[in-house]
C-alpha cells in the first residue's frame, strides 16, 4: 500500500506542501507550453528577421621608409567622431514629427522630411560637442549611408588631434549616438621622392587567396605607381573579417572580429633621405615649375641614392580622393608633373656622349691624348659645315674634354668608325632599359649594328659623335654609364629596394633581401684608359677654362662633363636639352651625380650649379653623420 494516504491523513501541513508543489510543476509546464507553443512562431519570425552581415576590414599598410628608417609613406591613426544611426531612431523620430505639417503629405514629401530630420538631428549633435572642426559629413552622403550601410558608423567629423579627442571625451558622454573611434591612413610624411613611392587609389575590392563576398567593405586602396604599386601585394597586408548581427530593419544589434586582419610589410629603400631632399631642392631652384630630374647612385654597387623629377606633386592628394582641381593640374600636357623624367623620359645626350666617344677610340687605337687637333671652329663634312661652340685653336684629348670641342670628336668619331662607336655603347646598355621601376622607365634609342647595313652614313657618325642624331638615353641610364666609368668598367643593375620585412620580423616572417652589386656586364676597357677619361672629367670641373667649374666644392674633388643637346625641327633650335654627369671623390669615388634640365641655357650655367648645390649638401651630411655623439651629463 502506497504510503501518501497514509502521510496526508496523519500530517496535514506535508500534505500542503506536495500540493503548493504539484500547483507550481502545473504553472511551469503551462508557461512552457505557452512559449513553445501559442509565441514559438512570434520568436521564430523574430530569430528569421536578424541576419548575420560580414565587414570587409582592411589591414594596416605596410611602411616604405629610406635607407636610414625614415618613413617616407606610413599608415598614421585618424581619429573621427562617428554616428551611430541605431541609437539615434528616436530622435530622427521626434525630429520629423517636430517638423512635420498639418495634413495629408505625399510619400516624396514624407520622404525628403525624414532625409531632412536625420541629417538635422546629427548636426545638431555634432554641434553640441562644440568641436573647432567642422562637420565633413553631407546631406547626400548621410542619405546614402543610410540607404546601403544603415548597420555601419557614420564618420561625421575626422581629423581630430589627441587634445580634441580629450574635448570629446569630457562633452561627448552628454550626447546620445555620437562616439570617437580610430582609424588608418595613409600619410606621407616628407612629401617627396612622390614620382618613386607612387600614390594609392580607392579600391575596396578583394585580392587574391581572400574571400570575395563581403556585405559591407571599409574603404581600402591600392598602389598605382610606383613602390605602392610595385609592392602592394607585400604591402597591403591580409584583410581581416568583422561579423555584425542586425535585426530586420537593418540596424547593428552585435558584433565580433572573425579574422583579424594582417599588417602589410615594410619595404624599405637604398634612398637617402637626406640626399633625396637636397636633389629636389637644388632642382626646384632652377626655376619656378623646372623640368628636370637628377640621379644620384653609389657607383660601386649601383645603390640609387636619390631620384628626383620635376615638376613633383604630392601623394598625399590621393587621399582619401583627389580633388578636381589637383587633378587638372596634373593632366598639364606641358609640365606633365605624373612623368618621371629620370627614367620615363627620354632624351638627346649632346656632349655627355663624348666620354663613350673618347673611350671607344682610345679603346681603338685612334686616339693619342697628346695629339694635336686644329679646330677652324667648325668641323667641314662634305658640303655640311658642322659648328663648334669652342674657340678656333689646337686640340689635345684634355683640352678638347673641358671645352667640349665638336670638331676634336667628330675626328675621332669618324676614325674611329661607327661599328666601334655602337659597339662601346651597347657595353653599356644604351638602348635598353634597367628594370629598374617597370611601367615607369623607357629604354631609349641607340643604333644597332643592322642600322649601319641601311643607309648609314658619315653624317650619322659624326651626329652620333657628339651625341646627337639617332640616340636618346634616359637619366639613370648616364647615371649607370658614368659610374661604369670611374669604377673600374662594371655596369651594375640598379638598386631600389634593399629589403622587404615583416613588422614581426619574426622566424615566421623572414627578412627577404635584395641583393646589391648585382654584375649587368663589364666594359672590358683598360684602367689606362678609363683614368684618362676620370683625369679629364676632373678637369672640366677644376680647371678655370671647363665648362663644369660651377660644380666645384671647396674640400671635395669633383669630375664631370657637361652636355647641351638641341632640339631642332624645320632646320631650326626649338629647345635644348641641358646636362651634367659627375662623380666626387675622386680618388675614392662614392656618389655619381647626374643632372638634366629641359630648356636649359647649358650644362653649365644650368646644371653644374644644380650639382654643386647637392655635393655640398652630401658633404654636410657626411660631416654630421661621422660627428660623434655628445652626452650631456648633469651636475
Amino acid at each position: 500500500m502506497m504510503p501518501f494516504p497514509q502521510i496526508g491523513r496523519q500530517d496535514p501541513p506535508l500534505r500542503f506542501i506536495a500540493l503548493a508543489l504539484l500547483a507550481g510543476l502545473v504553472v511551469l509546464l503551462a508557461g512552457l507550453w505557452y512559449v513553445q507553443v501559442v509565441s514559438g512562431k512570434r520568436h521564430l519570425e523574430a530569430q528569421q528577421n536578424q541576419s548575420l552581415r560580414t565587414l570587409r576590414v582592411p589591414a594596416v599598410r605596410g611602411q616604405i621608409t629610406d635607407r636610414h628608417l625614415q618613413s617616407l609613406a606610413v599608415d598614421r591613426p585618424v581619429y573621427q567622431v562617428n554616428a551611430y544611426l541605431d541609437e539615434l531612431r528616436p530622435y530622427f523620430q521626434q525630429e520629423y514629427r517636430r517638423r512635420r505639417p498639418p495634413g495629408k503629405l505625399t510619400r516624396a514629401e514624407v520622404s525628403a522630411l525624414e532625409k531632412q530630420a536625420r541629417f538635422n538631428t546629427v548636426s545638431n549633435f555634432v554641434r553640441q560637442l562644440r568641436l573647432p572642426v567642422p562637420m565633413t559629413l553631407t546631406e547626400p552622403q548621410l542619405h546614402w549611408h543610410y540607404t546601403n550601410k544603415l548597420a555601419l558608423p557614420l564618420s561625421v567629423v575626422r581629423g581630430l588631434t589627441p587634445a580634441q579627442v580629450a574635448v570629446f571625451m569630457e562633452r561627448g558622454g552628454a550626447v546620445p549616438g555620437l562616439d570617437v573611434s580610430v582609424a588608418s591612413a595613409r600619410t606621407y610624411p616628407q612629401a617627396i621622392a612622390a614620382h618613386l613611392i607612387g600614390y594609392l587609389k580607392r579600391d575596396d575590392s578583394s585580392f587574391e587567396d581572400e574571400d570575395s563576398f563581403y556585405h559591407y567593405r571599409l574603404p581600402d586602396f591600392v598602389g598605382r605607381i610606383g613602390i605602392e604599386s610595385l609592392f602592394d601585394q607585400n604591402l597591403r597586408g591580409r584583410a581581416g573579417t568583422r561579423t555584425m548581427l542586425v535585426n530586420s530593419l537593418g540596424y547593428r544589434q552585435s558584433e565580433h572580429m572573425s579574422t583579424p586582419a594582417e599588417a602589410g610589410h615594410n619595404v624599405v629603400l637604398t634612398l637617402d633621405l637626406g640626399i633625396q631632399r637636397a636633389a629636389e631642392q637644388a632642382l626646384a631652384s632652377v626655376r619656378p615649375d623646372v623640368e628636370g630630374a637628377v640621379v644620384v647612385m653609389d657607383p660601386t654597387n649601383g645603390d640609387v641614392l636619390a631620384l628626383a623629377s620635376a615638376p613633383t606633386f604630392n601623394p598625399g592628394d590621393f587621399v582619401p580622393r583627389l580633388e578636381a582641381e589637383a587633378w587638372d593640374r596634373l593632366r598639364d600636357p606641358q609640365l606633365r608633373p605624373l612623368i618621371l623624367r629620370a627614367t620615363q623620359e627620354r632624351y638627346p645626350p649632346g656632349s655627355i656622349f663624348k666620354i663613350v666617344t673618347g673611350l671607344a677610340a682610345l679603346e681603338a687605337g685612334r686616339l693619342n691624348p697628346a695629339e694635336m687637333v686644329p679646330n677652324p671652329g667648325y668641323f667641314q663634312l662634305g658640303s655640311r659645315s658642322i659648328k663648334d661652340t669652342a674657340a678656333p685653336g689646337n686640340y689635345n684629348f684634355r683640352r678638347a674634354f673641358i671645352h667640349s670641342s665638336n670638331t676634336y670628336f667628330i675626328h675621332h668619331g669618324l676614325q674611329t668608325g661607327p661599328d666601334r662607336l655602337i659597339e662601346m655603347g651597347e657595353r653599356f646598355f644604351l638602348g635598353q632599359s634597367t628594370g629598374l621601376l617597370p611601367g615607369q622607365e623607357v629604354a631609349g634609342q641607340f643604333p644597332s649594328p643592322t642600322k649601319l647595313r641601311e643607309g648609314w652614313a658619315p653624317g650619322d657618325t659624326a651626329n652620333l659623335s657628339i651625341g646627337q642624331g639617332p640616340i636618346t638615353v634616359t637619366p639613370l641610364q648616364m647615371a649607370v654609364m658614368t659610374s661604369a666609368i670611374v669604377n673600374g668598367g662594371k655596369v651594375w643593375w640598379p638598386r631600389l629596394v634593399d629589403r622587404i620585412e615583416s613588422p614581426e620580423n619574426d622566424a615566421i616572417n623572414p627578412v627577404q633581401q635584395f641583393p646589391a652589386a648585382r654584375l649587368r656586364g663589364s666594359l672590358n676597357a683598360s684602367q689606362k684608359n678609363l683614368d684618362i677619361i676620370r683625369d679629364a672629367m676632373l678637369a672640366d670641373v677644376e680647371d678655370p677654362e671647363g665648362t663644369g667649374r660651377r660644380a666645384a666644392v671647396l674640400g671635395l674633388r669633383i669630375g664631370g662633363k657637361t652636355g647641351t643637346a638641341e632640339i631642332q625641327r624645320g632646320g631650326r633650335t626649338v629647345d635644348k636639352i641641358t646636362w651634367f654627369v659627375s662623380f666626387a671623390p675622386y680618388e675614392q669615388p662614392k656618389y655619381v651625380v647626374v643632372v638634366m634640365v629641359e630648356s636649359g641655357g647649358s650644362g653649365g650655367l644650368t646644371c653644374a650649379p644644380v650639382a654643386q648645390k647637392i655635393y655640398r649638401a652630401i658633404q654636410q651630411l657626411e660631416r654630421s653623420r661621422s660627428a660623434p655623439a655628445v652626452t650631456q651629463v648633469g651636475g
